[in-house]
């Protein structure tokens, strides 16, 4: 069975509503299930992700099949900081494609390795992460979301 094609191209100024979309989702499907009640009612500000999607802006890069946003990544420098997919568009090579681009594009920028980082329930991003070359260097506790997860940090040569 065919996939219809992935096409990719940086975010617009009209793209903020599409970003945060994902955003909200992939928040909701998979931190949300996992995190406390504390944390939960931390996190209920959308000011943090309305400046998120101000701040990455036209430089997240987004994946669109038939003309619909469905998966996002954001990079700087030498760490790749977001990749989100819709549930709709996963397991549809959209995050593959997705990490292919950002690491050309460091490459061709003279980033030598790239890094990123994922929790340790996230066992779907870890493997993901694993069958494309990177390597576990690091963990430490995950302070943003206040929940007791922990980080792990990977690295992979370009």
């Amino acid at each position: 069975m065919s996939h219809p094609a992935i096409s990719l191209r940086h975010a617009r100024p009209d793209d903020s509503a599409k970003l945060q979309a994902i955003l909200q989702s992939t928040y909701e499907d998979t931190w949300l299930p996992r995190l406390s009640p504390e944390a939960i009612a931390e996190r209920q500000d959308t000011r943090s992700l309305n400046e998120y999607v101000a701040r990455i802006g036209q430089d997240a890069l987004l994946a669109e099949i038939d003309g619909e946003v469905l998966g996002m990544i954001y990079w700087n420098g030498d760490f790749i900081d977001a990749v989100h997919v819709l549930r709709a568009g996963r397991r549809r090579g959209i995050a593959g494609v997705l990490m292919d681009a950002a690491e050309d594009a460091m490459r061709k920028a003279g980033v030598q390795r790239a890094r990123l980082e994922t929790d340790t329930f996230n066992t779907g991003s870890q493997a993901f992460y694993l069958a494309r070359g990177y390597v576990e260097m690091d963990r430490y506790p995950d302070l943003e979301w206040n929940s007791g997860f922990t980080t792990i940090l990977y690295e992979k040569a370009l």
